[in-house]
């Protein structure tokens, strides 16, 4: 049976990737399974069976021509992804998670080591030791910066490493055989992105606990709760990021040559609006920090600013599909 859908991938393979198509290429696949079944069932064998099914639903030409269905011309073509290719793509997002993923985490204890830092000078100096409260806050911002310099340096590394795979976005095609090898290995990792999806999403539930302990010790040590809290919202964030680019992978591969360019539109959309957020989201929360000193409320603008972006992202696709232009 195998042999019949990858004769039938090769014979869909020069024809456009319309609704049309793949209902006629459905509607294929069942009457060839139907008749191969009916084959077996009479006696015949296993290359028999396929010998026959192939002469009788071998001619796609007719089919086409009585639809009006024009193959695509070579411009139009998209190249066949190969074995190797697809193995390195989803090697590279793998990378390329772990160190943006990595990245994050830098980020996030390169402002907890700011406000660590801040606050142990602030709390251990006298009301005549102002230098002392000053090389907190100058060890502060230096230990900030080198870690958030690093990190810059991660995300780029990943960026160029990525670049390779830019003409996959133009469209690509998978042979049968790789699109269920790649269909296997996502079943088999599916448990794996689970739990690290549940694990990231309960630390970043429980890391404002650190605030609350904290200040019910001592006020003053809010902000020591604060530091734990962005640590362990980083980590989260790393198990998003690395787990989540793994699953990308596989979705890229299997579902991203289908999607329409409206979708495609959407998601640019969507990403645009999350890369003027999130920084958004960071500048208040420290603004409110080191100005207001609310650092025992202000951990809330992250997860508003998480409900916001999904409720726009479902928003923007309800308006798409109310009003397609």
């Amino acid at each position: 049976m195998e042999t019949i859908m990858v004769y039938l991938e090769n014979m869909f393979a020069g024809l456009p990737k319309t609704p049309e198509v793949e209902h006629l290429k459905q509607e294929l696949l069942s009457g060839m399974e139907d008749k191969y079944l009916e084959l077996k069932r009479e006696g015949k064998s296993e290359n028999e069976a396929i010998g026959i099914v192939i002469s009788e639903f071998g001619n796609i030409e007719e089919l086409t021509a009585e639809l009006g269905i024009q193959p695509v011309s070579a411009e139009e073509a998209v190249p066949v992804l190969t074995e190797e290719e697809a193995y390195a793509y989803t090697t590279a997002k793998r990378n390329a998670g772990f160190w943006i993923g990595l990245g994050v985490l830098l980020c996030a204890s390169g402002v907890a080591f700011l406000i660590f830092m801040d606050t142990l000078f602030d709390n251990y100096a006298t009301s005549a030791a102002n230098r002392s409260v000053e090389t907190g806050a100058v060890l502060g911002l230096i230990g900030m910066f080198v870690l958030i310099a690093i990190a810059v340096g991660m995300f780029i590394h990943s960026g160029m490493k990525l670049e390779r795979f830019s003409h996959m976005e133009k469209g690509f095609q998978l042979p049968y055989t790789l699109k269920m090898s790649i269909q296997h290995s996502r079943e088999s990792f599916a448990l794996t992105y689970r739990i690290a999806i549940i694990t990231g999403v309960c630390l970043c539930i429980l890391s404002p606990v650190f605030i609350f302990a904290a200040s019910s010790i001592n006020d003053n040590y809010a902000s020591y709760g604060v530091s734990a809290f962005m640590v362990m919202a980083g980590v989260g964030a790393f198990l998003f990021v690395y787990y989540g680019n793994i699953q990308g992978a596989y979705t890229n591969l299997l579902e991203k040559h289908q999607l329409t360019v409206e979708k495609k539109q959407e998601v640019k959309v969507v990403r645009a609006v999350e890369a003027i957020v999130w920084p958004l989201a960071t500048a208040i929360f420290l603004f409110t920090g080191f100005v207001y000193q609310r650092w025992d409320i202000n951990w809330a603008i992250f997860p508003i600013t998480g409900i916001l972006s999904g409720s726009f992202s479902n928003v923007y696709h309800i308006m798409k599909s109310k009003n397609p232009s």
